[in-house]
């Protein structure tokens, strides 16, 4: 039996997770845990734990690092905290092969971890660009040190290679978490009323905002911009709540304010995936600056006004309307979106993420790549300038 790690630190990189744990469970020659870290551990974001739970995944281990500050310095020192958590934790249970996903602080620092231990890396959605946010150093950093590589699309995989990984370590997945949507079933307005107290009984704006690390000293002006929009519109509002980055704590005190003076607005800590993807569902737009609004939303054929710099050089469908961070910018984005004659433009739109069957493609790799020197002992793969 093949063991495998899941490193899990947030309900974004979990609810991508899902159908390949689910697919891991399903065979009986892999042995699959998680080890939870992040925001999953917080009850300031939602203690999602709760839903790994729930979902009946076994948990190796817990590993806390944050800090009650979301300053430069204490999330520089989270990501010490998560290096000394994690190599604790892999000095207790070393599985065969870890897998981790996308750009976030503690992959990276799982990754690093687990480098003295010779434990091969399985890295998802390696490739992706994310030009306003550290996450593109962090993801391209992680690409460097993991040893089998699942990109999204064809172009995220011609940069993994030109990162110097051997073209054998590359497959094109597509992204896991649209495969959910062969098999999650979403949930009605009514449901989704009942649940979340959620006032849904017209059309709504789904909000998704985190802080642009690059940028976080500007988070307030630019959160300001956007509220300014939303009351334009005059719309209801439905707000989650961003990451733990830095400057996220003034964008959660404006949310909460915001929400607090306008009775049609409300925020939610957490949906969970069968939720949030239900309210992609029935949502009338989405505006903020998530890569959900990019890797997930074009499945809905949801259109999608992206502010700012953050999701910067990522491959987008054309549901997306890209916007800058002042509230004149976001206020025509959000009445293109909400035309009715654009969200019909959408119909039979393509997801450029691929077609829900990633899962399976990787467990495959994962099963069938044999384990030791071979794998852990990377080469340089070097490019010829006619390859360039």
């Amino acid at each position: 039996m093949r063991s495998i790690g899941v490193v899990t630190s947030s309900r974004a990189d979990y609810s991508g997770y899902r159908p390949l744990l689910e697919a891991f469970q399903a065979d009986p020659g892999i042995s699959a845990k998680l080890y939870v870290s992040g925001t999953h551990l917080s009850p300031e974001f939602g203690l999602t734990v709760r839903c790994i739970e729930d979902d009946g995944f076994e948990i190796a281990e817990r590993i806390e690092i944050l800090l009650c500050s979301d300053t430069p310095e204490a999330i520089a020192k989270s990501m010490g905290l998560a290096l000394i958590g994690f190599s604790q934790a892999f000095s207790r249970y070393r599985p065969d092969i870890i897998v981790v996903s996308g750009d976030r602080y503690e992959m990276l620092a799982a990754t690093l971890a687990a480098l003295p231990f010779k434990i091969p890396i399985a890295h998802l959605s390696g490739g992706e660009l994310t030009e306003g946010a550290i996450d593109d150093v962090l993801r391209h950093s992680i690409t460097k040190l993991s040893h089998l590589h699942f990109a999204t699309t064809q172009e995220s995989a011609r940069r993994i290679v030109q990162l110097g990984e051997e073209p054998w370590r590359v497959t094109v997945s597509g992204e896991t978490s649209l495969d959910n949507l062969r098999t999650i079933k979403l949930l009605s307005r009514s449901e989704l009323k009942a649940c979340y107290q959620l006032k849904l009984d017209g059309p709504f704006l789904l909000v998704t905002y985190h802080a642009t690390t690059l940028e976080y000293e500007q988070a307030e002006w630019q959160i300001d911009e956007l509220l300014a929009a939303l009351a334009e519109t005059k719309l209801s509002v439905i707000f989650t709540l961003p990451n733990a980055d830095t400057g996220n704590r003034v964008i959660r005190e404006k949310l909460q304010q915001f929400a607090a003076s306008n009775p049609s607005s409300m925020l939610v800590d957490n949906f969970g995936t069968q939720a949030y993807f239900s309210m992609m569902n029935l949502a009338t737009a989405m505006v903020g600056n998530s890569s959900s609004g990019i890797v997930e939303a074009a499945s809905f054929q949801l259109p999608v006004v992206n502010i700012g710099t953050r999701q910067d050089g990522r491959i987008r469908a054309r549901n997306v309307i890209d916007a800058g961070y002042h509230q004149t910018e976001i206020s025509q984005g959000i009445q293109q979106a909400i035309d009715p004659q654009f969200r019909t433009s959408l119909n039979g739109l393509a997801n450029p993420y691929g077609n829900g069957e990633a899962s399976s493609i990787i467990l495959q790799r994962l099963k069938s790549t044999p384990l030791g020197d071979a794998l852990v002992r990377k080469k340089f793969y070097d490019l010829s300038f006619k390859q360039v």
